[in-house]
């Protein structure tokens, strides 16, 4: 069924390390061969040995409209024939930036990179460059890319792997890294109390999607906005996931919180490799060449990248339906598999908000890393293989959200919720 992806994995293995580009895709977490893919149309993958799948990663979040979007592709199509990168500013790079500030709330200025580890580690760096301070707080579970200050009790892949204690990572960027429980508000006030006007920042996903799909409880996200306000603290929101995917100014909007400075990547550029950071107009000034904090990226607005997110972003505020659609079909879902896990008799619990949601193998709520890892994850790995083998691919480890794409139907859904009623069958008879 698998063969020739396979033999592509022994043949990646001899010139990649792990035979993967990021490590999450080697299915370490879930064991076995990690399928190699062809081509994606609409809401299916489809394999090296030619098997379709109904996706549920979606490229880790960007394809929110489905894989092969015809304006998106067509955009990209018509641009590349002007070149694919000038190394000079495009007209296209204000298009973007105003776009983004029309959509995202408390968006004053925007820079635009390549990644969402690269958004993340220069709004860290800008935080601390206008604070003066230099320590921050991060949540454990949460991922906010591979920049050497994130790797301390990260979610994602480090989850995946459990490496939680990172090699390469110096000592003093360990020390300054503070990091509490996620939902955990008091142990915050705690740090920020034993660390008085050290603090630069406070980072977080607002809506967690690296331990699995974890929700703010309430009152969480609005007490770290006080205490950042009481002590001058820049608050980040790591919108790297949610951004432009829960609504159209993303979890700020959904969760009616303003944030300091917002870090994007995923659904911003359309599939494309692309990343942005802005915020308040005080504190984006201090970036070079208005400030003395530097940043900088050769392919930074990339013409090809900044048409596909464009065109992707327009197509989302202007058919705001997509956000019921999506949640509708997302609450669908959820209503389908908790009905089929109460049947199973195995515990169980599903987070969802939006079109993100994830199944929990656990008899509690699962409010943090902590009740994600002890979730029965073993059966985890059992059922995304039976779910596999039925034409439904899952993200490949328990502590990844899965991301819903509006080129999903009903069917689609139905027979996502048959194939897990009988994956369960089969893996608890087992």
């Amino acid at each position: 069924m698998y063969e020739n992806s396979k033999l592509l994995f022994d043949r990646a293995q001899q010139s990649i390390p792990g035979g993967v580009n990021s490590p999450v895709r080697a299915f370490k977490s879930v064991g076995g061969t990690p399928l190699f893919i062809k081509k994606a149309q609409g809401a299916y993958l489809y394999d090296a040995d030619g098997n379709q799948y109904i996706d549920y990663i979606a490229s880790w979040g960007p394809m929110i409209l489905g894989h092969a979007y015809e304006p998106v592709v067509n955009a990209i199509r018509e641009k590349a024939l002007d070149s694919t990168s000038y190394g000079a500013p495009t007209e296209l790079e204000i298009e973007m930036a105003e776009l983004i500030r029309t959509m995202a709330p408390n968006i004053d200025l925007v820079r635009m990179v390549s990644s969402g580890t690269e958004a993340c580690m220069s709004a860290l760096r800008l935080a601390r460059g206008y604070t003066g301070r230099n320590k921050f707080i991060k949540f454990e579970g949460c991922y906010h890319g591979h920049a050497d200050a994130f790797l301390v009790k990260a979610g994602s892949g480090l989850a995946t792997f459990n490496i939680q204690t990172v090699p390469g990572i110096t000592g003093g960027v360990s020390n300054d890294t503070l990091t509490c429980a996620y939902n955990d508000l008091p142990a915050v006030e705690k740090l920020v109390a034993e660390n008085p006007d050290q603090i630069a920042a406070i980072i977080i996903e607002p809506v967690a999607g690296n331990m699995g799909c974890i929700l703010p409880q309430p009152g969480f996200i609005e007490g770290l906005r006080r205490i950042c306000d009481d002590h001058s603290i820049v608050l980040i929101f790591d919108e790297v996931m949610t951004g432009f995917r829960l609504s159209p100014g993303g979890a700020q909007q959904t969760l009616g919180v303003a944030a300091d400075l917002v870090t994007y990547g995923k659904v911003i550029g359309g599939g494309m490799p692309v990343g942005a950071f802005g915020g308040k107009r005080a504190i984006m000034e201090k970036i070079a060449p208005l400030g003395n904090v530097y940043q900088a990226g050769t392919l930074s607005g990339n013409p090809i990248a900044m048409i596909a997110g464009y065109t992707m972003l327009k197509e989302l505020k202007n058919k705001p339906a997509i956000y019921t659609e999506l949640e509708q079909k997302t609450a669908y879902l959820h209503a389908g598999l908790e009905k089929v896990l109460r049947a199973s008799g195995t515990p169980y619990t599903i987070n969802r908000m939006g079109s993100m949601i994830s199944v929990h193998f656990s008899d509690r709520p699962v409010t943090d890393f902590a009740t994600a890892a002890g979730a029965n994850n073993e059966l985890f790995k059992k059922y995304f293989h039976a779910m596999l083998k039925r034409g439904v691919y899952l993200p490949p480890s328990a502590f990844e959200s899965w991301f819903l794409n509006n080129a999903l139907s009903y069917d689609d859904l139905d027979r996502t919720i048959s194939a897990t009623a009988e994956s369960l069958k089969e893996v608890l008879s087992s």
